[in-house]
């Protein structure tokens, strides 16, 4: 996997009191972008954080967001850990190969 980071343009000066903006021109990569982005043109921190979780998803899982398939589902990748997360199982999805080099805890705690 070759997870490549950037800014879509995106930088904004914000007041000192504000926390959201709201745009008309959605630009990024669905999958990625935070659904209130994604849908309405709001965005705040709060969506680099929808980011970078869904990074992390890919990284720890070994798999990515967009073009993700399980076969008992039509969930994406968000969708899948959710699931996974709700039924106490969130270990599996972790990637075989990481599976052995970082304790659990420390993979559920991210």
């Amino acid at each position: 996997m070759n997870p490549k980071i950037s800014d879509f343009g995106l930088a904004r000066t914000f007041g000192g009191d504000q926390t959201e903006v709201n745009t008309s021109r959605i630009i990024g990569t669905y999958g990625y972008m935070s659904p209130e982005y994604a849908i309405d043109g709001l965005f705040s921190v709060k969506s680099d954080v929808f980011s970078f979780g869904v990074l992390v998803l890919e990284i720890v899982s070994g798999k990515k967001n967009r073009g993700f398939y399980h076969p008992d589902h039509d969930f994406n990748l968000l969708g899948h850990a959710w699931k996974l997360w709700n039924e106490n199982r969130a270990m599996e999805l972790m990637d075989a190969l990481m599976e052995k080099r970082i304790p659990e805890p420390e993979v559920l705690r991210w």
